[in-house]
């Protein structure tokens, strides 16, 4: 037997469901097929259980797509305020931790549940352990989908199945398989937001450090990020390597300030005239965690002698010294990959679809919203944002 609605929408994430609602509350007779055990598995483990679902800071400069103004309209039609004033609504408690980052106070499952309240207000249905087998677009111009949970059809099908980062979440590339079957062009993937692993040399250097974090700003192909840096067994991870892995590929440069905010020189040259005995090495361990002070002096600036007191330095000594604090270089070999990146890069090309609607420019009906479409945010809500807004826009155009 064939069930029919107005729209299907493929994923039962932040995008799908935000979509669903607003699509249900204009009245529409809406159907969300989920494959996985049950819906928005990503809201419930982002932000550390308590998820950071939107940043009120979005601009599209927080964005990454091979066409940055693609993201441009959706964001100015449904804002960080319009989200909140839903989580107001719903009276749940919400803080900022920092930069415009957004977060239950209790518990992400907060935020599923206020969607799923929304849609079941909406009449919107969801089926849950349903996988799309095949999907048709009929003659008459709708879509027939043929699931684990019977066939169903529908003028308007929209896709929100996400990227492929997480595959332990129930994460696929199926969206873009979809994309490709329907004519569109999918651009290359890879992780983003995601630790970086070292080898050889460097990660022998650095794995015994495991656990060390502090502030750093980290630069690569023209951005920079401060925030911390935490060392880990496999290389480094924490929030201003998550956010610069978005920018840098293999064989990129990476560069650090260890001393964010400081002139190194300057502090330096200070403590020389004020602690003219105190060891250079020691001078390190009180600017930066000892652990890494200690490492750093026995191994990038071995040549200076670290151990001598601060009279012994030059000026052009220290210069060095404070060179390398302002430009450490980090030779990353790779990252963690989608096991654990928060968001995939890359992904359905953006010529292909509306700005506006979401929808395919090649198939009438089709759209796309989310992370499977080629539009990665930075961390920090920013990923949220962009799918509650893709989500409206789409759900208001079906």
């Amino acid at each position: 037997m064939t069930e029919h609605a107005d729209v299907i929408v493929i994923g039962a994430g932040a995008a799908g469901l935000m979509c669903a609602l607003t699509a249900g509350q204009r009245g529409r007779r809406v159907l969300v097929v989920e494959h996985a055990n049950k819906v928005g598995k990503k809201i419930l483990m982002s932000g550390g259980g308590r998820c950071n679902f939107t940043n009120t800071g979005t601009t599209p400069d927080n964005y990454l797509s091979a066409n940055p103004h693609f993201c441009k309209s959706a964001l100015a039609r449904y804002t960080p305020w319009d989200f909140i004033a839903m989580v107001e609504r719903h009276g749940i408690a919400y803080h900022e931790k920092e930069l415009g980052q957004l977060f239950c106070d209790v518990s992400s499952k907060l935020i599923v549940k206020m969607l799923l309240d929304e849609c079941a207000a909406a009449g919107v249905r969801i089926e849950t352990h349903c996988s799309v087998e095949r999907v048709v677009h009929g003659d008459d111009g709708g879509y027939r989908l043929h699931t684990t949970r019977g066939t169903f059809t529908a003028p308007a099908l929209v896709v929100a199945s996400g990227g492929l980062s997480i595959p332990s979440m129930g994460a696929s590339g199926f969206g873009y398989e979809l994309a490709r079957q329907f004519g569109h062009a999918v651009l290359p993937t890879r992780a983003g937001l995601v630790p970086l692993t070292l080898s050889g040399k460097h990660q022998e250097r650095l794995a015994d450090l495991s656990g060390v974090a502090f502030p750093v700003t980290a630069r690569c192909n023209g951005q920079a990020f401060s925030n911390f840096m935490l060392v880990t067994h496999r290389g480094v991870s924490g929030p201003s390597i998550l956010q610069i892995s978005s920018y840098w590929q293999s064989g990129d440069h990476l560069r650090l300030d260890l001393l964010p905010g400081v002139d190194a020189l300057d502090r330096l040259q200070a403590l020389q005239r004020e602690r003219p005995a105190a060891e250079l090495r020691t001078v390190l361990g009180e600017l930066l965690p000892k652990r890494f002070a200690q490492r750093f002096g026995e191994v990038w600036l071995a040549h200076l002698q670290p151990n001598r007191p601060m009279r012994q330095f030059t000026l052009p000594q220290l210069r060095d010294v404070a060179s390398l604090l302002g430009d450490w270089p980090l030779v990353a070999s790779g990252t963690e990959g989608y096991r654990t990146a928060e968001v995939t890069l890359g992904g359905v090309d953006t010529d292909g679809v509306s700005s506006s609607t979401m929808q395919s420019r090649h198939v009438p009906g089709l759209y796309f919203i989310g992370e499977v479409l080629d539009v990665t945010g930075w961390l920090g809500g920013y990923n949220f944002q962009w799918a509650w807004a893709s989500g409206h826009a789409a759900g208001m155009a079906v």
